[in-house]
């Protein structure tokens, strides 16, 4: 990151970004690199996957910062683009799991299913993980704005912006997903 660049707001950096100034984008991307891979990480479980993730987020944005609105918040919208990107793999996931007990044996071969390493690492995990499956099986309305306010530390306007919904249904949200995890967790 520039040193000379480091002190300027996002909105700045966004500006400097589309004046051709290569290095004010490297700059985003060094500040917003952490919270966006921790929200990944706790959208999909997986290390590697939020790497490959996080990187086609920045590959997203940077192609988008042009339409890119330096009123909003850049952050929340970040945290939209990699939202976007999980929903994805997400979905690839699931055809791929699909695939794999439809198809013949030997075309299984041929088809990768990242889930079956997840659930044999989350074996005889402590409460972390206890608490790391919870989340994933809340569903995506609950889960969203959850991780957004916790992992990705947005607020609840920034979330809802995030999300295309307003900051009193994040909040709501919040609290339902975790009255969810809590009963959950009294269950175990």
């Amino acid at each position: 990151m520039s040193d000379a660049l480091e002190p300027l707001d996002d909105a700045a950096l966004v500006a400097l970004h589309r004046a051709g100034r290569r290095t004010a984008f490297a700059t985003l991307m060094t500040r917003h690199k952490q919270p966006l891979y921790r929200l990944i990480v706790a959208q999909t479980g997986d290390a590697d996957d939020a790497l490959d993730l996080l990187q086609e987020t920045f590959v997203a944005a940077h192609g988008a910062l042009a339409r890119f609105d330096p009123e909003r918040s850049l952050r929340a919208w970040l945290a939209r683009i990699a939202i976007n990107k999980c929903r994805d793999w997400q979905r690839r996931r699931r055809v791929r799991h699909f695939l794999s007990r439809v198809l013949p044996i030997e075309a299984g071969e041929r088809v990768a299913d990242p889930l079956a390493d997840a659930e044999a690492q989350a074996i005889g995990r402590d409460e972390l993980a206890q608490t790391l499956a919870g989340i994933a099986r809340l569903p995506a309305a609950l889960r969203e704005p959850l991780l957004l306010c916790t992992v990705d530390e947005l607020s609840h306007a920034e979330a809802g912006e995030a999300l295309g919904i307003t900051a009193k249904a994040v909040e709501t949200r919040v609290r339902r997903a975790r009255a969810a995890l809590s009963g959950r967790r009294a269950e175990s």
